[in-house]
């Protein structure tokens, strides 16, 4: 049974999100409060959070920097009042997987929520290790090694390396790195995918100056090479 953590002020809307929600068979709390919502989420660590950005005592921008500063990776959905295009921006730079806006329908939520916790499961056999080189990256424990020593990354790092994973050598475009790992449009430019990038080599390459795994490709963007 996933567990959803819904951090809501208003009590007619969060007795009616508990109620849908758990008609479909998901274990619900309810805070109203950002700042006792974000100490619930740290020490309960659910599946998903649904995040109303105006909240007492902390607004939901802060919740979601908070979480996302402190590594928690639980997928969140933002459910607001604000439709200006600028807040829907800031909340997926800040780690935000979805929104929705107010008034919403019942079902498109649910839908929602559905997916969200479909790709945020982890995937059979997700203890296996996967990698390249020397490196070993185990996707359930979020662990990654290099000739068998842990190698510490930051969770943007992580994200990073396994979305070039993921391209089984593939390439994949600097703005798709931003939409996926970051959750910028594909139309905002960045240096932010290759600092990410130099890092890894940096911690991963046995030669950063001449990288054999994480590879530029001119024009085009990087390749993982096995």
């Amino acid at each position: 049974m996933s567990r959803i953590l819904v951090l809501e002020d208003n009590a007619d809307l969060a007795y009616g999100l508990r109620n849908n929600l758990e008609i479909e068979g998901y274990e619900v709390d309810v805070v109203e409060d950002g700042a006792r919502g974000l100490e619930h989420a740290r020490a309960s660590s659910p599946d998903l959070v649904i995040l109303d950005l105006m909240l007492p005592g902390m607004d939901g921008f802060r919740v979601l920097r908070n979480l996302r500063d402190e590594g928690l990776r639980m997928p969140v959905l933002v459910l607001t009042a604000r439709g200006e295009e600028a807040d829907k921006v800031r909340g997926l730079r800040l780690g935000a997987d979805d929104y929705v806006t107010k008034p919403f329908g019942v079902l498109e939520l649910l839908a929602r929520v559905e997916a969200l916790l479909r790709r945020s499961a982890p995937p059979e056999d997700s203890d296996a290790p996967e990698g390249f080189g020397d490196v070993e990256v185990i996707r359930a424990s979020r662990l990654v090694r290099r000739a068998g020593t842990p190698v510490l990354l930051t969770p943007k790092e992580y994200d990073l390396l396994v979305a070039l994973l993921g391209r089984r050598g593939a390439v994949v475009s600097r703005s798709q790195l931003l939409a996926e790992v970051w959750g910028y449009s594909a139309e905002v430019f960045s240096r932010t995918v290759d600092t990410h990038v130099a890092e890894l080599r940096r911690k991963l390459e046995p030669d950063p100056t001449s990288p054999r795994h994480i590879l530029t490709v001119r024009k085009a963007g990087y390749r993982l090479a096995r």
